[in-house]
């Protein structure tokens, strides 16, 4: 039925013109022999046409010569969403987009945004450090310019340099920072003069607003590359940015390093972060096991703190026992008597003899490579894969320290290692035919 030919039909009908009015807004939904289907604006039309139906119904007879039975519906009103629900739904949006947007930024500035001060655990060993961090965050580019932060590896130097730049840009995303190791400051600067493009590595590092070098005591004796950041420093300084040092020593331990640069170095504050005692190491596996979701027992905690004494073995160590639970128990609950037993199994192993080249051995053998492939440069998925298992073990299992797993397979920076052993870790929780491919590879290296 042609619904405008019918409405034209009814208003020159006089019989009928009455309808008009109530069918004008109406829309036809089905028409056939058997039945015809009119919605309406509202209620009150509906109710008066079903009180004429039988009128109505003829009327359509008379226009189609058909005599179908009619069905009255009322049509369904959108939803008007009330000005402060639209409001609060559009800050939710944008809340979205703001964190969205901060988190690409602080991807992009080499952060980890897991490093902030609320999950720093402050002890009289770093409670110095932990305080200037909070100074320089609250006053950048002048309070304590640079913030020269030194000490052992595991200390949390990296953690406490990363939440000043993680605060920064959560108070403001339009500022310029970055994390960087003396490696990548290198390689940088090595790339832009072989491309004979210097301008581009001064654009990177000379307009920031805050730059972290994480071992600076690396570029000691080389000439061209302390050159280039002694510009940098002054320029960032000059137009009153921030610089946050870490390193293994003071400035005036860090041999071949130029006098110019030792002056600049000791003009802030420096800082001593020492080792972890043991009730900080206990509150680091307590913190790593919340941000992490394991269920954890104090006990458990202690023995592990007891037994380890570098932060980030710390970490691994807590993983690991985590992985065992998981193949054991499907569980993620670890307990004191499981954490006793591992960590003795762990200092059983090592002090048997099982060398690190067995261990990069069997993970070469393992996946079908030469020990050579774990130690060369190739990039390839399935070599590079091998080669994050290897340092996993390495670190892991074999206890080594970043160091020892750097030497052992050819790497320089240790954030490399750090990333090869995360990824496996996180990957070993979630995939069990990994864990069980990991530990067949250890176990074989044990009966060797």
């Amino acid at each position: 039925m042609d619904w405008k030919g019918f409405l034209t039909f009814i208003e020159k009908h006089d019989d009928y013109s009455f309808f008009m009015k109530l069918l004008k807004g109406g829309k036809l939904q089905a028409f056939s022999d058997s039945e015809c289907s009119i919605s309406l604006e509202n209620p009150g039309s509906k109710i008066y046409l079903d009180g004429k139906r039988a009128i109505l119904e003829q009327s359509i007879h008379d226009y189609t010569g058909k005599s179908p039975t009619l069905v009255l519906t009322v049509q369904k009103k959108p939803k008007r969403t009330s000005k402060k629900k639209k409001e609060k739904e559009e800050s939710k949006i944008s809340i979205l987009q703001f964190q969205g947007k901060q988190e690409n930024k602080i991807k992009s500035s080499g952060l980890q945004p897991r490093f902030t001060f609320e999950n720093f655990a402050v002890s009289p060993t770093n409670h110095m450090a932990y305080a200037a961090a909070q100074a320089v965050e609250k006053n950048p580019g002048i309070m304590y310019n640079p913030l020269f932060i030194y000490g052992g590896v595991g200390v949390g130097k990296t953690h406490l340099s990363q939440a000043i730049l993680n605060i920064i840009l959560e108070k403001d995303l339009r500022k310029k920072v970055l994390y960087c190791t003396s490696e990548q400051f290198t390689n940088d600067l090595v790339e832009a003069i072989r491309s004979k493009n210097t301008k581009n590595i001064r654009n990177k590092y000379r307009n920031l607003d805050a730059l972290i070098i994480d071992d600076i005591q690396f570029i000691a004796g080389k000439n061209y590359v302390q050159e280039e950041f002694y510009h940098t420093f002054n320029t960032i300084v000059q137009n009153g940015g921030q610089i946050i040092l870490a390193s293994d020593r003071p400035p005036q331990e860090i041999k071949a390093l130029e006098d110019r640069l030792r002056s600049r170095f000791s003009g802030g504050l420096i800082i001593d972060m020492q080792s972890p005692d043991f009730e900080l190491r206990t509150a680091i596996v307590l913190i790593k096991a919340k941000e992490r979701n394991i269920d954890i027992d104090m006990k458990a905690a202690q023995e592990i703190a007891e037994k380890i004494t570098d932060s980030r073995e710390l970490e691994g160590a807590l993983l690991k026992l985590l992985s065992l639970s998981l193949i054991q128990e499907e569980s993620n609950k670890i307990t004191a008597d499981a954490a006793v037993s591992e960590l003795k199994r762990q200092a059983d192993i090592t002090r048997s003899k099982i060398r690190p080249q067995d261990i990069i051995a069997s993970v070469a053998s393992y996946y079908d490579l030469k020990p050579s492939h774990i130690k060369g440069s190739s990039r390839k998925q399935q070599i590079a894969f091998a080669r994050q298992v290897a340092m996993y073990l390495l670190r892991i299992r074999l206890g080594l320290n970043l160091d020892e797993v750097a030497f052992m397979v050819k790497r320089k920076d240790h954030t490399t290692i750090i990333h090869g052993v995360n990824k496996i870790e996180d990957m070993m929780i979630k995939d069990k035919e990994l864990r069980d491919h990991i530990q067949r590879i250890y176990e074989s290296t044990t009966v060797r």
